[in-house]
């Protein structure tokens, strides 16, 4: 996953870093430092300081391996005998 944050509409909250402090950390009081390709394990947690994000300065962007099918129980369940 690929992260954009609008470092203009930040406003140094700090949400992001208390929720996802491998992604974010602020520097100083109003500097935001964080990993624009967050690792997949942190997902949960950036999902978290996006939504807690007071002016929606975070973007997360689909990457290439975001799209790939996941192949692992496809179909299970779906079409089966009613």
């Amino acid at each position: 996953m690929r992260l954009v944050v609008d470092l203009n509409r930040c406003q140094g909250y700090a949400q992001c870093a208390f929720l996802a402090p491998d992604v974010f950390a602020m520097h100083g009081d109003e500097s935001l430092l964080y990993n624009p390709e967050a690792a997949e394990e942190q997902r949960e947690n950036v999902a978290r300081a996006v939504a807690a994000c007071p002016v929606g300065a975070i973007l997360v962007e689909a990457t290439d391996e975001d799209r790939v099918p996941r192949t692992a129980g496809a179909g299970a369940g779906s079409g089966g005998a009613r």
